[in-house]
Protein backbone atom coordinates (compact mmCIF):
# COMPACT_ATOMS: atom_id res chain seq x y z
CA UNK A 1 0.00 0.00 0.00
CA UNK A 2 2.81 2.68 0.44
CA UNK A 3 4.56 1.55 -2.78
CA UNK A 4 3.04 5.10 -4.79
CA UNK A 5 1.84 4.82 -8.63
CA UNK A 6 2.02 7.99 -10.44
CA UNK A 7 -0.53 10.22 -8.40
CA UNK A 8 -1.03 12.36 -11.49
CA UNK A 9 -3.30 9.47 -13.27
CA UNK A 10 -5.78 9.15 -9.87
CA UNK A 11 -9.49 10.00 -11.08
CA UNK A 12 -12.32 9.76 -9.00
CA UNK A 13 -15.81 9.46 -10.82
CA UNK A 14 -18.70 10.53 -9.14
CA UNK A 15 -22.09 8.57 -9.34
CA UNK A 16 -24.47 10.83 -11.60
CA UNK A 17 -27.94 9.80 -11.66
CA UNK A 18 -30.60 11.58 -12.60
CA UNK A 19 -29.08 14.82 -11.60
CA UNK A 20 -28.01 17.99 -13.97
CA UNK A 21 -24.51 17.67 -14.77
CA UNK A 22 -23.27 20.71 -16.66
CA UNK A 23 -21.53 23.10 -14.93
CA UNK A 24 -23.13 26.60 -14.38
CA UNK A 25 -22.10 29.71 -16.28
CA UNK A 26 -19.35 31.60 -14.94
CA UNK A 27 -20.15 34.28 -12.26
CA UNK A 28 -19.24 37.79 -12.32
CA UNK A 29 -15.65 38.14 -11.13
CA UNK A 30 -14.80 39.19 -7.56
CA UNK A 31 -13.04 42.90 -7.22
CA UNK A 32 -10.03 41.31 -4.86
CA UNK A 33 -8.90 37.40 -5.09
CA UNK A 34 -10.43 35.05 -2.84
CA UNK A 35 -9.59 31.33 -2.07
CA UNK A 36 -11.46 27.87 -2.24
CA UNK A 37 -10.34 26.59 1.26
CA UNK A 38 -11.60 23.11 0.70
CA UNK A 39 -12.57 21.03 -2.86
CA UNK A 40 -12.28 17.60 -4.15
CA UNK A 41 -11.05 18.22 -7.69
CA UNK A 42 -9.66 15.03 -7.96
CA UNK A 43 -13.53 13.85 -8.51
CA UNK A 44 -15.06 13.96 -11.75
CA UNK A 45 -18.16 15.19 -12.51
CA UNK A 46 -20.30 17.16 -15.06
CA UNK A 47 -18.19 17.37 -18.02
CA UNK A 48 -14.97 16.45 -16.35
CA UNK A 49 -13.13 19.40 -16.52
CA UNK A 50 -8.93 18.99 -15.77
CA UNK A 51 -7.06 20.55 -12.55
CA UNK A 52 -5.54 22.96 -15.28
CA UNK A 53 -9.15 23.69 -16.61
CA UNK A 54 -10.31 24.29 -12.84
CA UNK A 55 -7.47 26.49 -12.15
CA UNK A 56 -7.87 28.86 -14.93
CA UNK A 57 -11.54 29.12 -14.64
CA UNK A 58 -11.32 29.64 -11.40
CA UNK A 59 -8.77 32.73 -11.89
CA UNK A 60 -10.70 34.38 -14.34
CA UNK A 61 -13.66 35.66 -12.01
CA UNK A 62 -11.19 35.89 -8.87
CA UNK A 63 -10.48 32.67 -7.24
CA UNK A 64 -6.47 32.95 -6.80
CA UNK A 65 -6.09 29.50 -5.49
CA UNK A 66 -7.59 25.93 -4.02
CA UNK A 67 -6.90 23.86 -1.15
CA UNK A 68 -7.30 20.65 -2.83
CA UNK A 69 -8.08 17.82 0.28
CA UNK A 70 -7.44 14.17 0.41
CA UNK A 71 -9.82 11.61 2.20
CA UNK A 72 -7.79 8.29 1.49
CA UNK A 73 -4.27 7.24 0.54
CA UNK A 74 -5.00 7.88 -3.21
CA UNK A 75 -6.74 10.90 -2.87
CA UNK A 76 -4.52 12.29 -0.26
CA UNK A 77 -1.36 11.68 -2.66
CA UNK A 78 -3.09 12.74 -6.18
CA UNK A 79 -3.63 16.69 -3.26
CA UNK A 80 -0.19 16.53 -3.01
CA UNK A 81 1.06 15.73 -6.23
CA UNK A 82 -1.28 18.34 -7.22
CA UNK A 83 -0.01 21.27 -4.66
CA UNK A 84 3.56 19.98 -5.70
CA UNK A 85 2.72 20.58 -9.37
CA UNK A 86 0.57 23.89 -9.78
CA UNK A 87 1.63 27.09 -7.68
CA UNK A 88 -2.04 28.30 -7.36
CA UNK A 89 -2.67 24.56 -5.47
CA UNK A 90 -1.79 24.12 -1.55
CA UNK A 91 -2.58 20.50 -0.32
CA UNK A 92 -4.39 18.94 2.96
CA UNK A 93 -4.06 15.18 3.36
CA UNK A 94 -5.84 12.64 5.65
CA UNK A 95 -8.24 9.92 5.98
CA UNK A 96 -11.65 10.68 5.82
CA UNK A 97 -13.46 9.24 9.42
CA UNK A 98 -16.10 7.07 7.18
CA UNK A 99 -12.81 5.31 5.53
CA UNK A 100 -11.27 4.76 9.10
CA UNK A 101 -13.31 2.26 9.91
CA UNK A 102 -12.82 0.43 6.34
CA UNK A 103 -8.75 0.58 7.15
CA UNK A 104 -9.41 -0.73 10.84
CA UNK A 105 -11.16 -3.79 10.07
CA UNK A 106 -8.36 -4.68 7.02
CA UNK A 107 -5.69 -4.64 10.39
CA UNK A 108 -4.32 -0.97 8.09
CA UNK A 109 -5.00 2.38 9.77
CA UNK A 110 -1.87 2.38 11.53
CA UNK A 111 -0.04 1.93 7.80
CA UNK A 112 -2.49 4.32 6.29
CA UNK A 113 -1.70 7.06 9.22
CA UNK A 114 1.74 6.87 7.89
CA UNK A 115 1.46 7.06 5.04
CA UNK A 116 -0.32 10.90 5.49
CA UNK A 117 2.48 11.07 7.78
CA UNK A 118 4.60 10.79 4.70
CA UNK A 119 2.90 13.18 2.90
CA UNK A 120 2.22 16.21 5.16
CA UNK A 121 6.00 16.75 5.68
CA UNK A 122 6.17 18.09 1.74
CA UNK A 123 6.05 21.75 1.93
CA UNK A 124 2.81 22.43 -0.25
CA UNK A 125 1.41 20.18 2.03
CA UNK A 126 -0.29 22.83 4.13
CA UNK A 127 -3.05 20.80 6.22
CA UNK A 128 -4.28 17.33 7.86
CA UNK A 129 -7.79 17.22 6.37
CA UNK A 130 -10.19 16.14 6.02
CA UNK A 131 -10.51 14.68 9.39
CA UNK A 132 -12.81 14.21 12.53
CA UNK A 133 -16.02 12.35 13.42
CA UNK A 134 -18.82 11.63 11.19
CA UNK A 135 -22.12 9.87 13.06
CA UNK A 136 -24.05 9.95 10.11
CA UNK A 137 -22.42 7.72 8.16
CA UNK A 138 -20.77 5.60 10.47
CA UNK A 139 -22.35 3.97 14.11
CA UNK A 140 -21.56 0.94 16.38
CA UNK A 141 -18.63 -0.72 16.04
CA UNK A 142 -17.19 2.03 13.64
CA UNK A 143 -16.83 4.55 15.96
CA UNK A 144 -14.18 3.70 18.30
CA UNK A 145 -11.84 3.76 14.91
CA UNK A 146 -12.93 7.67 14.15
CA UNK A 147 -11.65 8.59 17.37
CA UNK A 148 -8.29 6.77 17.38
CA UNK A 149 -7.74 8.10 13.49
CA UNK A 150 -9.36 11.58 14.76
CA UNK A 151 -6.68 11.62 17.68
CA UNK A 152 -3.80 10.16 15.19
CA UNK A 153 -4.34 12.80 12.70
CA UNK A 154 -4.88 15.87 14.99
CA UNK A 155 -1.14 14.71 16.17
CA UNK A 156 0.18 14.63 13.13
CA UNK A 157 -0.92 18.51 12.22
CA UNK A 158 1.03 19.57 15.46
CA UNK A 159 3.79 17.47 14.95
CA UNK A 160 4.24 19.53 11.53
CA UNK A 161 2.87 22.57 12.67
CA UNK A 162 0.44 22.64 9.72
CA UNK A 163 -3.66 23.72 9.86
CA UNK A 164 -6.74 20.77 10.55
CA UNK A 165 -9.72 20.67 8.66
CA UNK A 166 -12.38 18.72 10.78
CA UNK A 167 -15.40 16.93 9.42
CA UNK A 168 -18.23 17.16 11.63
CA UNK A 169 -20.90 15.69 10.96
CA UNK A 170 -24.21 15.16 13.56
CA UNK A 171 -21.01 14.97 15.93
CA UNK A 172 -20.50 18.52 17.01
CA UNK A 173 -20.27 17.91 20.77
CA UNK A 174 -17.98 14.58 20.60
CA UNK A 175 -16.15 16.98 18.21
CA UNK A 176 -15.53 20.04 20.52
CA UNK A 177 -14.95 17.67 23.45
CA UNK A 178 -11.83 15.58 21.65
CA UNK A 179 -10.21 18.82 20.57
CA UNK A 180 -10.53 20.19 24.12
CA UNK A 181 -9.39 16.63 25.42
CA UNK A 182 -6.73 16.72 23.35
CA UNK A 183 -5.60 20.01 22.76
CA UNK A 184 -6.24 21.67 19.09
CA UNK A 185 -3.51 22.12 16.43
CA UNK A 186 -2.65 26.17 16.97
CA UNK A 187 -4.68 26.68 13.42
CA UNK A 188 -8.29 24.44 13.48
CA UNK A 189 -10.38 24.54 11.00
CA UNK A 190 -14.33 23.46 10.42
CA UNK A 191 -14.45 22.67 6.93
CA UNK A 192 -17.61 23.03 5.78
CA UNK A 193 -19.00 24.20 9.31
CA UNK A 194 -22.36 22.13 10.02
CA UNK A 195 -23.20 24.18 13.78
CA UNK A 196 -25.55 26.70 15.00
CA UNK A 197 -24.66 29.92 16.59
CA UNK A 198 -23.59 28.87 19.78
CA UNK A 199 -21.56 26.05 18.43
CA UNK A 200 -19.99 29.03 16.36
CA UNK A 201 -19.92 31.14 19.20
CA UNK A 202 -17.43 28.44 21.05
CA UNK A 203 -15.20 27.80 17.77
CA UNK A 204 -14.56 31.14 17.91
CA UNK A 205 -13.72 31.48 21.23
CA UNK A 206 -11.23 29.00 21.20
CA UNK A 207 -9.66 30.48 18.54
CA UNK A 208 -11.06 27.88 15.46
CA UNK A 209 -11.87 29.49 11.93
CA UNK A 210 -15.10 28.54 10.41
CA UNK A 211 -15.08 27.71 6.74
CA UNK A 212 -18.48 28.37 5.19
CA UNK A 213 -20.02 26.26 2.08
CA UNK A 214 -22.41 26.72 -0.75
CA UNK A 215 -25.07 24.89 1.63
CA UNK A 216 -24.68 28.29 3.84
CA UNK A 217 -27.40 29.61 0.52
CA UNK A 218 -29.80 27.03 0.67
CA UNK A 219 -33.33 28.39 1.93
CA UNK A 220 -33.12 25.45 5.26
CA UNK A 221 -30.23 26.23 6.16
CA UNK A 222 -31.04 29.04 8.49
CA UNK A 223 -28.55 27.84 11.53
CA UNK A 224 -25.47 28.28 8.93
CA UNK A 225 -26.83 31.84 8.69
CA UNK A 226 -27.37 32.57 12.18
CA UNK A 227 -23.91 31.27 13.07
CA UNK A 228 -22.64 33.59 10.10
CA UNK A 229 -23.87 36.95 12.06
CA UNK A 230 -21.95 35.38 15.06
CA UNK A 231 -18.60 34.56 13.57
CA UNK A 232 -15.96 37.25 14.18
CA UNK A 233 -14.84 38.03 10.62
CA UNK A 234 -11.15 37.03 10.60
CA UNK A 235 -12.45 33.58 11.69
CA UNK A 236 -14.29 33.44 8.27
CA UNK A 237 -13.44 31.02 5.72
CA UNK A 238 -15.04 29.83 2.43
CA UNK A 239 -15.13 27.05 0.25
CA UNK A 240 -17.09 25.19 -2.48
CA UNK A 241 -16.41 21.34 -1.25
CA UNK A 242 -16.17 20.68 -4.85
CA UNK A 243 -18.16 18.95 -6.48
CA UNK A 244 -20.25 19.02 -4.06
CA UNK A 245 -22.92 21.70 -2.03
CA UNK A 246 -23.53 23.55 -5.18
CA UNK A 247 -24.96 27.20 -4.03
CA UNK A 248 -28.14 28.42 -4.56
CA UNK A 249 -29.69 29.05 -7.61
CA UNK A 250 -27.30 26.10 -9.12
CA UNK A 251 -28.17 23.68 -6.07
CA UNK A 252 -28.30 20.18 -7.78
CA UNK A 253 -25.54 20.86 -10.39
CA UNK A 254 -21.76 20.47 -10.45
CA UNK A 255 -19.34 22.74 -8.22
CA UNK A 256 -16.44 23.88 -8.67
CA UNK A 257 -13.92 26.78 -7.04
CA UNK A 258 -14.90 29.31 -10.05
CA UNK A 259 -18.36 29.73 -8.67
CA UNK A 260 -16.94 30.87 -5.48
CA UNK A 261 -18.07 34.66 -6.11
CA UNK A 262 -22.00 32.99 -5.59
CA UNK A 263 -21.17 32.31 -2.13
CA UNK A 264 -18.68 35.20 -1.24
CA UNK A 265 -21.61 37.37 -2.90
CA UNK A 266 -24.17 36.04 -0.55
CA UNK A 267 -22.10 36.24 2.74
CA UNK A 268 -21.21 39.69 1.86
CA UNK A 269 -25.00 40.56 1.43
CA UNK A 270 -25.50 38.31 5.08
CA UNK A 271 -23.17 40.21 7.09
CA UNK A 272 -23.79 43.68 5.76
CA UNK A 273 -20.35 44.60 4.31
CA UNK A 274 -18.87 45.63 1.13
CA UNK A 275 -17.82 42.98 -1.32
CA UNK A 276 -14.59 44.23 -1.60
CA UNK A 277 -13.99 44.67 2.24
CA UNK A 278 -14.94 40.90 2.85
CA UNK A 279 -12.86 39.34 -0.10
CA UNK A 280 -9.58 41.54 1.77
CA UNK A 281 -10.42 39.27 4.79
CA UNK A 282 -11.22 36.23 3.09
CA UNK A 283 -8.18 36.53 1.14
CA UNK A 284 -6.26 37.62 5.03
CA UNK A 285 -8.46 35.27 6.87
CA UNK A 286 -6.91 32.01 4.32
CA UNK A 287 -2.97 33.14 4.32
CA UNK A 288 -3.46 33.51 8.23
CA UNK A 289 -4.41 29.32 7.89
CA UNK A 290 -2.43 28.27 5.44
CA UNK A 291 0.18 30.59 4.66
CA UNK A 292 1.11 31.97 1.12
CA UNK A 293 -0.04 29.75 -2.34
CA UNK A 294 3.06 31.03 -4.47
CA UNK A 295 7.09 31.59 -3.87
Amino acid sequence: MTDAADPSNYVRQREKGARDVSYPVSPEPLPIPVYDNHAHLEIEDGQGMSLDEHLLRAAEVGVAGVVQAGGDIESSRWSAWAAASHPHVLAAVAIHPNEAPMYAAKGMLDEAIAVIDDLAAQPRVRAIGETGLDFFRTEGEGLPAQFESFEAHIALAKKHGIAMQIHDRDAHDEVLETLERVGAPERTVFHCFSGDAGMARIAADRGYWLSFAGNVTFKNAQNLRDALAVTPRERILVETDAPFLTPTPFRGRPNAPYLIPVTVRFLAEELGMPLDELCAQLAANTRDVYGAFEG
